[in-house]
């Protein structure tokens, strides 16, 4: 959900389970024909897929490095994600769906890795949560869209892992929560169409 604008969001995290549809979920890798768009987000074949319950940096927010030149904290989160998903091979699977949008929402897992325990596998979004990369995706009422992200999210924040170790870090979970709350404070003040559209008798 690297850029997406607040009313959208607030559809977005209310999207259609897909386990509730007939079909069970099928595994796919992600296409090498795929197009990254945002750090947590690609395209392929005129989907969009996005993981579920992350949010990266958003684009046009900047960080500013070590050496004090400004970076693209968006590009940053792009980076790691093409990165990771090189790395690790995972496949995903459908978790929520915008039919209407042509969007689904993912869980993306890759095999064991040498050297860990067995049968344990790696979870894409918190690969990049905990590396400080991504962030756990919230609900305009400020819940977690998945629990166990907020919780990779703390201990990445702690540890000033990746993007935290940066004082200027644009947050987007507040930058998300900000507009949300300026678009329903316009919402609210905007008077109704028939006082600023009178109808003359």
């Amino acid at each position: 959900m690297g850029c997406v604008k607040p009313a959208l969001f607030a559809l977005l995290v209310g999207a259609s389970p897909v386990a509730a549809q007939s079909a069970p979920p099928s595994w796919f890798s992600v296409a090498r024909t795929a197009v990254y768009q945002t750090g947590d987000s690609w395209t392929d074949s005129g989907t969009l897929y996005r993981l579920y319950g992350v949010q990266s940096c958003l684009r046009g927010t900047s960080i500013t490095n070590a050496r004090g030149l400004n970076r693209d904290c968006g590009e940053v989160s792009l980076a790691m994600l093409i990165a990771l998903v090189r790395d690790l091979n995972p496949q995903c699977y459908p978790a929520a769906a915008l039919p209407e949008r042509r969007t689904v929402f993912v869980f993306c897992i890759a095999p064991r890795v040498a050297g860990s325990a067995a049968g344990s596998r790696i979870d894409l979004g918190t690969a990049l949560i905990a590396t400080g990369y991504g962030f756990a995706a919230l609900r305009p009422d400020g819940s977690p869209v998945h629990a166990p992200y907020l919780v990779a999210q703390h201990v990445a924040q702690r540890e000033h892992a990746g993007l935290w170790a940066y004082a200027d870090l644009p947050e987007p979970n507040a930058i998300i929560a900000r507009a949300l709350r300026t678009e329903h404070s316009a919402a609210r003040l905007a008077p109704p169409a028939s006082a600023t559209n009178p109808i003359a008798p």
